[in-house]
Order: C-alpha cells, then sequence, then structure tokens
C-alpha cells in the first residue's frame, strides 16, 4: 500500500516577525522543517514525502535537505496559500498513491506514536485527523464582536495535524472545492464540505504550530526537557 507524506512549508509566517521564513528558523540545533521531516521519514509506513515549498525558497530547502542528509524528499511548489500548495502536493502524488497524511510543517514536536495512531484510523475509517479538546469556553460573536451563542464545550476540538485519507477522497474534495470556490482552514474541513466524514483521534496539546515567537519559545522548552528526560 502506498501511503504519501505532504509536508506544506510555502508560508511566509507574518506573525512571526522575521525576516527569514518561520520553517527556517533554528529549533535548538535545527531548522523547524527538519525537525519535522525527520520525524515522518522514520515512520515505515510512509513511503514517499513531498516537500511543498514556494518557488524562490526550493533551492534553499534543497540545501537543507543535502546538509541533514536527508534522502528521496520531492520538492512541489506551492501556490497562493496553504489549500492551493496542499492541492500541488496531492496532484504530485501519483495515481498509485492509496493514502496520504497531511501535517503542517511548523509542527516539529509531534510524535512518531501520534503519526502512526493517526494512519491506522485513517486506514480503517478512510479519514482521520489529530485534534485536542478545546480548554477555553468559546464564543461565537457577531459582525460587531456581540456574543451570539456559546456552544458546549464539551463538543468542541481544536483540529491539529497530522490529518490523513484516502487519496481518492482526498483529492476530490479539493477538487470540488477549487470549483465551489470554498477556502477551508484545514484539508478535513473540505472533506466534510462534501459529505465525507472525518474521524478524529486525540493529538497532544505539545504539538503546536509555531506561528508566533512565543510558540518558537514553548516549542524550546518543549524539546528541551523531552532531551533530559
Amino acid at each position: 500500500m502506498e501511503t504519501a507524506a505532504i509536508i506544506p512549508v510555502a508560508g511566509k509566517g507574518q506573525r512571526m516577525g522575521t525576516q527569514i521564513s518561520k520553517q527556517f528558523l533554528m529549533l535548538n540545533d535545527k531548522p523547524i522543517m527538519i525537525h519535522t521531516i525527520e520525524i515522518f521519514a522514520q515512520i515505515k509506513q510512509i513511503t514517499k514525502i513531498i516537500l511543498v515549498t514556494s518557488e524562490d525558497e526550493a533551492n534553499y530547502c534543497q540545501n537543507l535537505i543535502d546538509k541533514y542528509n536527508l534522502s528521496d524528499i520531492k520538492l512541489v511548489f506551492g501556490g497562493e496559500n496553504r489549500q492551493d500548495s496542499v492541492y500541488n502536493g496531492l496532484r504530485s502524488c501519483g495515481s498509485q498513491t492509496d493514502f496520504v497524511i497531511i501535517h503542517d510543517g511548523v509542527r516539529p514536536l509531534v510524535e512518531e506514536k501520534l503519526i502512526v495512531h493517526v494512519l491506522r484510523n485513517a486506514y480503517r475509517y478512510g479519514s482521520c485527523s489529530a485534534a485536542v479538546p478545546v480548554k477555553d469556553t468559546i464564543k461565537i460573536v457577531d459582525d460587531n464582536e456581540y456574543v451570539i451563542n456559546t456552544p458546549k464545550r464539551d463538543k468542541l476540538w481544536a483540529a491539529q495535524t497530522p490529518q490523513a485519507f484516502q487519496y481518492d477522497l482526498v483529492i476530490d474534495a479539493h477538487e470540488k472545492a477549487r470549483i465551489a470556490g470554498f477556502i477551508g482552514t484545514d484539508d478535513a474541513s473540505l472533506v466534510e464540505r462534501f459529505g465525507g466524514k472525518v474521524k478524529l483521534v486525540k493529538g497532544s496539546y505539545e504539538n503546536i504550530k509555531i506561528t508566533t515567537p512565543i510558540d518558537l519559545k514553548f516549542a524550546e522548552l518543549i524539546l528541551e526537557r523531552n532531551i533530559k528526560t
């Protein structure tokens, strides 16, 4: 069975406030994206890794891949947004691909056991996403930021990546979204939008997406603690 991993790293990360793209920032001794790729390279179920990057940063990505002795990484150019970038990655997988697992390149603290857990559930149910129950009370507001509803917290989960799908299911959802002009905030939302069901499994609160300077600080602390233990 062919399972491809798609890791998008085409974003510029303006909220980080740095001149260098966030995926290239150093997390302890390595760039963030290298931490992420190395974890996926260890998963025996994954038969290919596709790194989606911007065209102007492709050479830099390749240099990092070579520097850290990572092999069999396919580079694909991204699009105008994350959804377009993932779609480009999906199109490059090839028709022989059975499943695909998609993971944010700036979630470098994902654990191998979570990746495998998501894959196993996707193999069983057709699709699966990591997620965590929300801790805070969530408010739905109107255009003037007045509260109009407070949903029950016990039914709310915060989606993470990795997210894994049958290949035909997720590329079909992406193509339908392009026709409809629908932009989702993750790949699971596209599958949901067009009638698919997505199984959730509990992720980790430490599986953070590094988008701000404080996220990077938290990631450094978590990584240092893990090394010590």
